[in-house]
């Protein structure tokens, strides 16, 4: 005969004590209780045997990894690294600082001041599929082209004038291929810092000139981190030489990078901030060769280690100082291309529509990303107005 251990039977008490009841009920709490202890105690061990074959598995696929590229764990080594920084990345920069890889690229000029002591000018292109690209030259005086190079080069004083940079270290260097690796931390208003990962090698050629290519790459030693945003494309470089007849030397460079930034507004700002920030480096260049600087870290670095320009490249670096490739012909293209245009009646209306919206904003935001905006739009106006005319008189 079954026993109901609630006390009733079709709500009448049933022929069980009090007691028995609760002596049931101990037994049937306690008999849960046993089952939940094990089941966790079992889920315990299972999930620390699962945790250990994951970390050692991770372990041994970096460990793999390591090998496979031939790549240390531990920062500063001086062991073998792919070549990642060849010679032919050396020909595709001197290609691209002789505009000889796409003569056909529509080239829009940036930037072109001087002042006693240093002279700029930039141009930049949109290739298909691609970052934007920037070729630039300038000059600097009183300045001998082994100290630019060297000022170029030292990654930790320019953490001492160069406020974007948060923090740079040595990854790694090859003393057989003379490549080096490091990480670059910048920080930008407004924007999540950028991680850079990045190869570079340099060459001398035989006129005492200069070369420096610099490429992203990945490194054991610098996994991602969430707090930044890893740089995925990369690449620059230059040139160095001296100036004829003149205590000076020039720097010719190539750059094309993906940070992860709207097209139109790193142009808006590079324009806007590239010569403030080339007078401060002018100034910490003078400031540099007047004071010794000992490396805080590894004595051996891509400078120490730098190799000659291939002879069959070397005939190639002689481009003219006179003349920056294809400045002067596009400079006169722009000037009547601007001379030709005329804005359209409907553009002129929507014009004055969004400048009095301009207007209204200057008033009431004077505060630094107000002026940003309104130089965006600007931008963006005199865009259009130039698409707009192109469209309502074409050639």
């Amino acid at each position: 005969m079954g026993v109901n251990i609630w006390g009733c039977d079709d709500g009448n008490m049933g022929d069980a004590s009090s007691s028995e009841i609760w002596w049931l009920i101990n037994i049937r709490a306690t008999l849960i209780a046993i089952i939940f202890i094990t089941i966790s105690h079992f889920s315990k061990k299972f999930y620390v045997r699962f945790l250990a074959a994951s970390t050692s598995s991770s372990s041994s696929s970096s460990s793999l990894l390591s090998s496979a590229l031939n790549l240390p764990s531990s920062p500063n080594s001086r062991s073998r690294i792919p070549e990642i920084v060849n010679n032919s990345d050396l020909k595709f920069l001197i290609d691209n600082l002789d505009e000889k890889c796409n003569e056909d690229e529509n080239w829009e000029n940036v930037i072109d001041k001087k002042n006693n002591f240093l002279s700029y000018r930039a141009k930049c292109c949109k290739p298909k599929d691609r970052p934007l690209k920037y070729l630039s030259t300038t000059v600097f005086e009183s300045c001998s082209p082994d100290l630019l190079r060297d000022f170029y080069m030292d990654n930790d004083y320019r953490k001492q004038w160069d406020k974007t940079v948060i923090d740079h270290m040595q990854l790694q260097v090859d003393t057989t291929t003379g490549i080096e690796i490091g990480r670059t931390v910048k920080k930008f208003p407004l924007l999540t810092p950028r991680e850079y990962i990045l190869a570079w090698r340099l060459w001398e050629g035989k006129d005492k000139s200069f070369y420096c290519f610099i490429k992203e790459c990945e490194h054991p030693s610098a996994p991602r981190q969430k707090k930044y945003v890893r740089v995925e494309y990369f690449r620059s470089g230059w040139q160095i030489r001296k100036v004829p007849g003149r205590d000076a030397s020039e720097i010719r460079m190539f750059h094309q990078e993906d940070a992860g930034l709207n097209v139109e507004m790193a142009k808006l700002a590079f324009a806007r901030g590239i010569w403030s920030y080339l007078c401060k480096m002018d100034n910490a260049l003078h400031n540099y060769s007047t004071t010794s600087h000992l490396p805080t870290g590894s004595s051996v670095s891509a400078v120490t280690l730098i190799r000659k320009v291939p002879p069959e490249f070397d005939a190639r670096t002689g481009t003219p100082f006179s003349s920056f490739p294809g400045s002067v012909a596009s400079d006169d293209e722009s000037r009547k291309k601007r001379l030709l245009r005329r804005p359209s009646k409907k553009f002129v209306a929507k014009s004055l529509l969004l400048i009095g919206g301009v207007v209204y904003l200057i008033r009431a935001h004077s505060t630094l990303g107000g002026k940003v905006t309104v130089a965006y739009i600007l931008r963006k106006l005199r865009k259009r107005g130039g698409d707009s005319s192109s469209q309502s008189n074409p050639s």
